[in-house]
């Protein structure tokens, strides 16, 4: 069996596929809100949960389950619970381990919207976050209270690549009786696998890496059976539900996520290593580089850097726009993980919505520009951004 495979490359393209009897190949696009029961006495024991089998495509469909069952064999997980988004699958997680006067200790280094949901949404329901430093253990020691359920963090983080130590969080959450959520985005399971390295539950935005190519969106939540069983039930009722054609799309893109992932990290690596030597910029954040702080950290987590380049353009803002304003391939998007090269500013993007003193306390300047390296060959995507610089 393909699941019993240790190589992500076999993985991505045989685990978790299903089959009918037409005899298809490639995994067959279910398209249909509902599906029918051969009785009365069926219909109500697949609502019931007492027979297995599709209820109803807001939270059973064999396309979304293919897609499931695939993610979750990548990821060294008993189960996955796909979304409508890489947000909704944030939400499914905290709505279904948390409620109202629960308390989560979180990275500041995250997502802008995430940082949104946490600080401001959720909080308006009583759930109460308080943001540390991704890399700093006693200030998540020192965050700890009673009522503490998760501690959550991306790593790498968006935008500076900056990385934790999993194992290091994972025991200090298991020993305050929290779990440990770790929005793995940026490595996805065929660098990194957390689950493997003490995490509870892994978080995916589907639309980045996973798809590979931009055109979809979703999501998914990762862990061991039954800690995932009330995130389902959140799915269910509350229908943020991952698209059978957006988990057909999803299934095509885990087949390469492998191949690819290896060559936005080759691409990164010799591209980062290109920045640190011109004179426009200030610093380069990449894992990859032995100028990063967790340089050697990563080497131990990840298989390899990752795709994602942030750096610091000298004159702050405005020499930053001026740059990418000057690049004529490189797309000026905020999205991140497509076979095109993509570059954003975070400080007017991604975490336009963060207030000015939580963006300086993330490290996110005015000069900071985040490249999310693509497929094309490495000496036109330097030639842009040579470009940029004035070369």
């Amino acid at each position: 069996m393909a699941e019993s495979s240790q190589y992500p490359e076999t993985l991505g393209v045989r685990a978790g596929s299903l089959h009918t009897e037409f005899g298809e190949n490639s995994e067959a696009l279910f398209l249909t809100s509902s599906f029918q029961y051969k009785s009365a006495a069926q219909a109500a024991a697949r609502f019931s949960g007492e027979e297995p089998g599709n209820v109803y495509s807001r939270f059973t469909n064999p396309t979304v389950t293919m897609f499931q069952d695939k993610l979750a064999a990548l990821e060294g997980a008993e189960r996955c619970v796909a979304t409508a988004s890489g947000m909704s699958a944030i939400l499914a997680c905290v709505m279904g381990l948390c409620s109202a006067g629960d308390h989560v200790v979180a990275s500041r280094s995250i997502f802008g919207t995430s940082v949104q949901l946490f600080g401001n949404i959720l909080q308006r329901w009583g759930l109460e976050t308080t943001f540390v430093s991704l890399t700093d253990e006693a200030a998540w020691a020192a965050a700890v209270k009673p009522n503490t359920k998760l501690f959550f963090v991306e790593t790498p983080s968006n935008p500076l690549t900056e990385i934790c130590d999993i194992a290091a969080l994972a025991a200090l959450a298991h020993k305050s009786g929290a779990q440990l959520v770790v929005d793995n985005c940026f490595c996805t399971p065929a660098l990194q696998q957390p689950l493997k390295l003490g995490a509870d539950i892994v978080v995916h935005s589907a639309t980045k890496f996973i798809d590979g190519q931009g055109r979809c969106l979703g999501g998914a939540v990762l862990g061991k059976k039954d800690t995932l069983e009330p995130v389902y039930g959140f799915l269910r009722t509350a229908g943020p539900a991952l698209s059978a054609f957006n988990a057909w799309v999803f299934l095509k893109g885990l087949e390469t996520l492998a191949l690819r992932m290896e060559a936005h990290s080759r691409n990164a690596l010799e591209l980062a290593q290109w920045l640190e030597g011109q004179p426009g910029i200030e610093r380069v954040y990449y894992p990859g580089l032995k100028s990063h702080p967790q340089h050697e950290l990563a080497k131990r987590q990840q298989r390899t850097g990752g795709g994602i380049v942030s750096f610091d353009v000298k004159g702050g803002k405005e020499a930053a726009w001026a740059f990418m304003d000057a690049m004529q391939m490189i797309s000026i998007t905020a999205n991140l993980g497509d076979t095109k090269s993509t570059v954003t500013h975070p400080a007017t993007t991604t975490h336009s919505r963060v207030t000015p003193e939580a963006r300086a306390a993330a490290g996110i300047g005015d000069g900071l520009v985040r490249i999310a390296v693509g497929l094309e060959h490495i000496e036109d995507i330097k030639a842009d951004l040579a470009r940029g610089l004035g070369r």
